[in-house]
């Protein structure tokens, strides 16, 4: 019997993901907008983030649940040390500070780790899945707006043991195979569910703190053209009718 949790994640986060596509942030983002301060504070709580999670997964690795679904060849703690050292300098452990959001995110992960580990599973689904999809795209438009040297800037965004398109295409059948595979009852398929939609949430908070960053450095007339269009979801079926 298999959980179908890869679908019933993908559909059950539809408007969370969609959300989070439409904060003011990622509006500007996605149209080339792209200021190093906030960005590399961006990084900085990623960092945080990562390096917690992937921490708490490999602290599970023999969980019979939580063990499936962890996979170090993506862990992207180290490469983001890497982005960090690039726009802060060797001493960037001195420099980070984690914003209020990215330390709730933080905590949240430690205290699923204790209490209820199989919902590390939305975390690790929301936020890979999303870096080996979106995120791909996400790597031209900083590399861009940037005018990043060729092997600099975007490590976080580099999956060095998936290097081809085709690599990461099957990777995200793996890991949504394995999603299917678990053995889970009703009652946990949907905590996963719910969490994962928390884990959405969470990562919209660290961005919206960093609206502030992004304001100031834009005319406020822009600023409010880039923002005012909601953007049509990107995991939504579009036959919906605009916003």
């Amino acid at each position: 019997m298999t959980s179908h949790l890869a679908t019933r994640l993908r559909e059950g986060t539809q408007k969370s993901h969609t959300a989070a596509e439409n904060t003011a942030f990622m509006k500007c983002f996605l149209k080339g907008i792209v200021e190093i301060v906030p960005f590399r504070k961006l990084l900085a709580n990623l960092y945080l983030v990562y390096s917690t999670l992937e921490a708490e997964l490999k602290r599970h690795a023999e969980h019979p649940i939580v063990g499936k679904m962890y996979f170090p060849e993506i862990d992207r703690q180290s490469n983001l040390e890497q982005d960090l050292a690039f726009y802060y300098g060797d001493d960037w452990r001195s420099q980070i500070v984690p914003l209020k959001a990215g330390q709730v995110y933080v905590e949240r992960l430690i205290e699923l780790s204790n209490t209820d580990p199989a919902c590390l599973i939305a975390h690790s689904y929301t936020r890979y899945m999303g870096d080996l999809s979106g995120g791909q795209a996400l790597k031209h438009i900083i590399r861009s707006a940037l005018d990043l040297p060729s092997d600099r800037g975007t490590t976080f965004y580099e999956f060095e043991q998936l290097p081809t398109i085709e690599a990461k295409k099957e990777f995200k059948e793996k890991y949504r195979h394995a999603l299917d595979s678990l053995v889970l009852d009703e009652a946990t398929i949907l905590r996963i569910v719910e969490e994962a939609n928390y884990a959405f949430t969470l990562n919209r908070n660290v961005v919206d703190e960093l609206e502030a960053d992004v304001r100031a450095v834009l005319d406020p007339h822009v600023f409010d053209l880039l923002t005012k269009q909601d953007r049509a979801g990107s995991t939504e079926r579009h036959h919906s009718h605009a916003a």
